[in-house]
Order: C-alpha cells, then structure tokens, then sequence
C-alpha cells in the first residue's frame, strides 16, 4: 500500500500533483486495462449480463456491494456525493473497461454512483464469484487484481475518493480520524473550512458546535458530526453486519502480521474465517517506516506495505476481516466457542486464534491523555512526520520499532531527541539499526533519561521535563512532538472469564508451557489451556517478538487447526 501523505502543507501539494499525474499517466494502462474481445468471454462464465436504460444507476454509492462491472456497450459515469446533495464526475468507463477497486473483493459497498450513459450492457461478477475468478484466472486475474490495487494507491496518492473529512487543521478528533483511515490504506479527503468552499457551504448548512467536530461526509452522502471510528466503519462498510447465528471455522483475533497470515493460510485452504481488528490491520507492525530483516526483501518494505499485501491476500482467499471489531470477552464454556464484541455482539466459531498482540505502555503522567493527538503519539506514520517538519521532536524507547521510527522521522524533523532508561541500545535493538541511528547526524540519544512532566495548553504541547536517573538533574526541551515506543503489555484482559491460561506477565501459555492442572491431556504446541483455542505472535508467551516469527506461527497454526476439527464430531 502507498504510504504517500493523505494531508500535506499547500506548497507540497503544489510540489508532488505533477510529479504523481506523471507516475498515474505511466501507470494508466495498469490501473485502467482495457480487456480483449477473447478475455472478456473468458470472464463470462463468471457473471451475469444485464442491460442498464440511459440515467440509470448502477452502482449506488455506500449501498451496493458488488464484485466487478465489465462495460459490453456503452458507457459507465462514476460520480462522487459532496455532502450537499450535488454529485461531481469522477470517470467514465467504456467498452472492455470495468469498474472495481480492492475492496470490492470483500464485496464493500461502492465508494461511488455509477450511472449509465445512453444504452449499457454489462457483466456482472459478484464478489465470490471475482475471487473464484482471480484464482482460476491466473494470468487474467493477477492483471485484474494489480489493476485493483493500484486503483487504491491512485486514490491513496490525489487524497481522492471515500469520506470527505471536514475540520480545522489540528483538531485532535480530526487527527485520530485522519489516522484511523490512513493506517487502514483507505482513501480520503480533508478539507479546511476556512480555505475550502465546499467545506464552507457544508459547515453554513450543518452549523456544526465545537462538539461536532470534524464533519464527515460518506460515500452515500450521509454526513456524520464527530464520528467515532466505529461509525466510520460502518459508513464505509469497513464494519460489515456480522452473522451471530453463523459458525466460522476460525475466529482470528487481531490482524497483526500473524493474525494476517493465519486469515490468508486458513482461507486459502478453504476454512471460512473471520478476522476481527480493533483498529487496523497490521498491528503494530504496520507503524513499521522500514523493517530490513524480513526474508526476501534485501532493501527492505514499510510495515504498512507489507500488511497491505497481506490484506489484499486475505480477502482474495474470502477472508472476512471487520474493522474497527474490539473483542470484550471470550466464551469457551460451550461449543461453538463465542466472542463477544464490545457492543454486546456475538459471533461463533469453531475454533479461536488469539493474535491480539499487545498494547504501548503510557508512562504514569497526570495530564497524558490531555495530549494525546496534540503532541503526544504512539505511532509513526507519514501524517505524524508531516507535524513535526522542521521541528525538534523526542522520542521515548529502545527497541526495533522505536530505532526504526527515529530514521525514519529524522528525516522530517530537524533534530530527534532518543530518550531511553538504559545505558544504551544493544541489548534491546537490532545492530543494523544502532549503526544507522549512529549515522545519523540529527538523532541524539540521551541514556539514563525519563520523561517526569508534561507542560502545554489546549492548543496542545509545549514543554516536556526530563530528569536524569544517575544524577538526579532535571532539565526541560521546548517541544511539541513527543513520539513513545516504550514496550508492551500483552492485551489479554479480556480472556479472564474464559480461564486462558495466562504467565505472571499476563501472556497467554501454550503447549508444553502449560500447567500440570490445565494440562490435562497433550496439547498442540500453539493450543491453550483450552481446547480449540490457539495463541500466536507477541501475545504468546515465550514468542519471538519479530514480524517474521510471528507469520511462520501464523502459517503453523493453520494445520494445528485442522487437526484441532478433524476431532470434532461432523
């Protein structure tokens, strides 16, 4: 996925529209294929025809889910909601061209109205059916597959396409919403009421209060007022209805790199599966500006690159993933196992797979939470880098993603400040990262140091406090970012009315790792204390906390499940 900013100063707009017309024009025959007479009888046996009148909609914007919209004869306008009722053009699609973007192979409702031009005769292909197509296909469907893909980025990279975010610049609520769809790869627009004409006629008609931001305007036109992101879930179909009286075969509990790799192993071998994600997929992980250790990628990929492709992946093998889904509480006295979501929701299966990681720790400031989204971040992303352009930042831990996060914003701000409580980085990170931060002229570690005090207003930070373990000497730095990776607890809270055997630290055991009273028959290597139940990835206790050791657990429990349901009686 693009990692390319969804929200940047005006001067950089300026900078990077022809440079990013240039590369969608060299691209254009990727992201826009034409298909052949042969090819598109290929694809008939895939879908249905039908014969759309002129004005008639096709597609409707935040309700129709479909798979792909092949034109046969005609001519296809997409148009796109402002939020006043007025539709603008988007493209038209001809003879041979079709309409779909990826997540379409999740069957997501359309982002966009599709109109007819004059007499239409399309193909249809519904969702399962695109998926069967991709993977019958081979050649024809990776085409199609690449095509969808870039679509995505195409829109990820003109800040184009999906919700229509309105605010001022700043606003905390904006930011986390901003984030939220930025770390899911989805689509957006920002508009500034006071720059912008649109957002100044939407803000004139909705008259929002000081509560309501930011306004937001969905692909159906809908307009929420301050939305959590569970309600931007459900109005960009990110948060399907769930089935409760459905019984998956896998329940994956958290899409990390090794919740992601179970979805895509279990799925492609025909296990229906359904992954819940409580914010966005490729956990932490996704935070990743640059992992150079993973196999198979000598330069190296963004960690939110690499949970892209495995998204992509999942739902190309029917992967159910629903976003943001917060697992509550986990019900394993009866069969099916349960989950229970924190709206009261329930959804069954037969088998659960715990990947939910685990959560950054808060030092114990008072005021913390004051500023959090106005200074203080627990992620780095290209939206967080754009902040700090120019600026001195600090940053607080010692470990991989904190070494990789300082590069990686050492290139944004002009000074990093690396705080750790040690007396130095080897035994906590990565050699390859410790001679980088060392080469690099703007980042500089300060040991033995921790944060004491947080000083600002409503506006935001404005002054940290550091104090000096081994002198006791506190100083202060005049800074507005403050950026923490300082370690994790595992987020097991929510499995204590189930009984999952938990280690003193609270990660959950398995296999031989589990007690002679909970042990009370062998169990598969990645099972818990209770049956049916699997543990993977950094909320397993004695894993190794690496993206690559995690996917190989998420690979490995797949046939631990088939083994776990060959036991079950059919």
């Amino acid at each position: 996925m693009s990692n390319t900013p969804q929200f940047m100063p005006e001067s950089n707009k300026e900078e990077q529209v022809p440079a990013i017309a240039a590369s969608i024009e060299l691209r254009r025959h990727q992201i826009f294929p034409t298909l052949t007479e042969q090819e598109i009888k290929r694809l008939m046996r895939f879908g249905t025809t039908r014969t759309y009148h002129n004005g008639v909609r096709i597609l409707e914007a935040g309700h129709t889910t479909f798979g792909m919209v092949v034109v046969l004869s005609g001519r296809m306008a997409a148009y796109r909601y402002d939020g006043l009722g007025n539709s603008a053009l988007i493209t038209e699609h001809g003879p041979g061209q079709y309409t779909a973007e990826v997540s379409q192979l999740a069957g997501r409702p359309s982002l966009v109205n599709v109109i007819a031009v004059g007499e239409v005769e399309a193909l249809l292909i519904p969702p399962d059916r695109l998926r069967a197509l991709v993977i019958a296909e081979a050649e024809l469907g990776e085409r199609i597959v690449r095509s969808l893909i870039l679509r995505r980025v195409n829109l990820l990279e003109i800040g184009a396409g999906g919700p229509v975010l309105v605010g001022p610049p700043g606003h905390p609520r904006l930011f986390h919403l901003q984030s939220f769809l930025d770390s899911n790869g989805h689509p957006h627009t920002i508009l500034d009421p006071k720059n912008d004409e649109q957002a100044r006629l939407l803000c004139e008609y909705y008259q929002p209060s000081a509560e309501d931001w930011p306004l937001v305007v969905c692909p159906d036109g809908s307009v929420l007022r301050n939305p959590s992101n569970a309600d931007m879930g459900r109005c960009l179909g990110m948060l399907p209805e769930l089935d409760e009286d459905k019984v998956w075969d896998v329940i994956v509990v958290g899409s990390g790199p090794a919740g992601l790799a179970t979805a895509v192993y279990a799925g492609s071998e025909g296990l229906s599966v359904l992954a819940l994600e409580q914010r966005a997929f490729g956990g932490q992980a996704a935070a990743s500006a640059r992992i150079e250790n993973y196999l198979g990628f000598p330069t190296g990929i963004s960690g939110g690159a690499l949970a892209g492709r495995a998204y992509v992946q999942a739902m190309k093998f029917g992967v159910e993933v629903a976003i943001p889904a917060v697992a509550a509480r986990l019900i394993c006295d009866a069969f099916p196992l349960e989950v229970e979501l924190d709206d009261g929701k329930r959804v069954k299966a037969r088998s659960v797979v715990l990947s939910c990681g685990a959560r950054y720790r808060r030092p114990s400031l008072a005021n913390i939470k004051q500023f959090e989204g106005r200074g203080i971040y627990y992620w780095a992303s290209t939206i967080e880098a754009n902040l700090c352009a120019s600026e001195e930042i600090v940053l607080v831990g010692g470990g991989n993603s904190a070494g990789q996060a300082a590069v990686f914003l050492s290139g944004h701000a002009s000074k990093v400040h690396m705080v750790i409580r040690g007396e130095g980085l080897k035994a906590t990170m990565s050699s390859y990262l410790i001679d980088r931060i060392k080469a690099t002229p703007n980042i500089e570690l300060h040991t033995h140091t921790e944060i004491v005090a947080l000083e600002g207003d409503e506006e935001g930070l404005k002054q940290v406090k550091f104090r000096n373990s081994r002198t006791g000497e506190e100083d202060s730095c005049d800074v507005c970012r403050v950026f923490l990776f300082i370690g994790a607890d595992p987020n097991t809270d929510w499995l204590s009315d189930c009984g999952v055997e938990v280690d003193p630290q609270g990660f959950i055991r398995t296999g031989y790792k589990i007690s002679a009273a909970a042990g009370d028959k062998q169990r598969a290597s990645l099972e818990t204390s209770v049956p049916g139940v699997f543990a993977i990835g950094d909320v397993r206790a004695g894993s190794t906390k690496r993206v690559a050791a995690g996917v190989g657990e998420g690979a490995q429990v797949v046939s631990q499940i088939h083994g776990y349901l060959s036991t079950l009686p059919a």
